[in-house]
Formats: structure tokens, C-alpha cells, sequence
């Protein structure tokens, strides 16, 4: 649900509810901190939701090694997705330098803890505030959304606060657009990834996805995706919402 992103100079610093691995990881990596007391005092104890978990800055499901690549990987050649889109990869400024702020845990994010880590932001004198995060829609009033309190004394403090639309895409669904904040939503491509279903009468539909498995020949049903959960993987997550 939530992620940030400042820089200072060359120094960003990001504030995410995951994280890269310590710090063995490159030059890139400068600092990094976590904050559990606002969503422990909410939700409990961490260890109480039995999920995968580490109690620190360290990324325990991707999403921020993603982000953080996203901003400030370094080039790499000869990459695709499954041999589709070949080229080479980078980040928006791979000469920035990184610091965790870890401040969500389980997809969840408590004020408190969301307030802290723009706090510490600031106090370590950023220049640029990315926040790839946000409240689900309607957007809340600014006096009540952590995000839009956090970035106004961000804002009162020379931070340039970027920030995520948001992943919706219904009138009235877009987030983060206090007037002190820069918001950033997705763009498209100029290139088409088709995928086609072949149904049982010899129509076809063309489609939109990304793949690369061999045609088997084989007729399936029609079923809904979370009908089709690979094994471990709760019904949820495999269907389209």
C-alpha cells in the first residue's frame, strides 16, 4: 500500500513498507530504518499475523527491491520479460544514492508510523520525496491524510514531493493531488504485447498479456482465475480485480 522515495543532492531516500536485503547489497545503499510502534500499538505485535516477516529495513517480498531498482538501478543489457521487449534496463538516476525508510508492514500502514519516516526524511535534509503509495479512493481530506500532512512540511521544508495517482482507473479514483504535491500517473507504450483465446467455435479474441507458453493444442474451459491458483497461492491473488 505504501512506499516513498526522497533524494538530497545525490542521496535519495526511500520509505517503504519492504526493503532490499542489508546493506551487502551495493555502494547505492547509504542507510535505512524501520518503524513498527504506530502498527503494533493498532494490530498487535508483528509476529502475531503469522506471515513472512523481518523485523527491520530488510525486503521480504520484492516490492521494494522493485521500486528502489526503478529509481536508481543500474544499467543492465540484454534484458526482457520471457524474450518479449528485449533492451537494456536502468533507473531513473543510477547515480542517486538509497536509504530505507520501512514504514508499512502486511500491506498496511499506520499514520504514526507513516509520519515518523517523513520526519526523519526531512531531518536528513532531502531534496526529493518520491512517495509510490497512497490511501484506496476517494482521495481524504488533507487535513486527515498522513500522506498529504507528511508532504505539506515536507514541502514547507524545500522537499519536492512526487506521488503516486494510484492504481485506478475509475472517475474521481486518483490520489495524492494536494497542491504540494507533484502527482505521477502511468504512461502507455507504443508497442502491443497480444495474447489470443481461441474459443470452442473457431472465433477468435485478441487480448493483451504477456505469453510465452507454447501452444499445446490442447482445448480448456472457461474458468475464473481464482479457480486456477497455482499451489500455495491463496484463490485471491489469482484473480483479476
Amino acid at each position: 500500500m505504501m512506499d516513498f522515495l526522497c533524494v538530497r543532492s545525490h542521496m535519495i531516500l526511500f520509505i517503504s513498507r519492504y526493503r532490499l536485503t542489508q546493506f551487502a547489497f551495493c555502494r547505492k545503499i547509504i542507510g535505512a530504518r524501520y518503524y513498527t510502534k504506530g502498527y503494533e500499538a493498532v494490530n498487535g505485535p508483528l509476529e502475531s499475523a503469522n506471515q513472512t516477516f523481518f523485523r527491520s529495513p530488510r525486503d521480504s517480498d520484492g516490492h521494494g527491491t522493485h521500486t528502489s531498482s526503478t529509481i536508481l538501478g543500474s544499467k543492465v543489457s540484454n534484458v526482457s520479460m520471457y524474450g518479449l521487449g528485449s533492451g537494456t534496463a536502468r533507473g531513473g538516476v543510477p547515480s542517486a544514492r538509497l536509504s530505507v525508510y520501512k514504514a508499512c508492514w502486511f500491506g498496511g500502514c499506520e499514520d504514526a508510523d507513516l509520519l515518523a519516516a517523513f520526519s526523519d526524511a526531512i531531518h536528513d535534509g532531502v531534496d526529493v520525496l518520491s512517495i509510490s503509495l497512497g490511501q484506496l479512493p476517494p482521495q481524504q481530506i488533507y487535513f486527515e491524510d498522513p500522506i498529504s500532512i507528511g508532504s505539506f512540511h515536507a514541502f514547507q521544508n524545500g522537499v519536492v514531493v512526487c506521488a503516486s495517482a494510484g492504481n485506478k482507473f475509475f472517475p474521481r479514483a486518483v490520489i495524492n493531488v494536494a497542491p504540494w504535491i507533484l502527482t505521477v500517473g502511468a504512461s502507455t507504450v507504443d508497442r502491443e504485447f497480444p495474447s489470443y483465446l481461441l474459443l470452442g467455435n473457431l472465433k477468435q479474441l485478441k487480448g493483451f498479456g504477456i505469453n510465452t507458453i507454447p501452444d499445446q493444442g490442447k482445448q480448456y474451459s472457461i474458468i475464473s482465475g481464482s479457480a486456477a491458483a497455482a499451489s500455495g497461492i491463496p484463490s485471491r491473488n489469482a484473480r483479476y480485480s
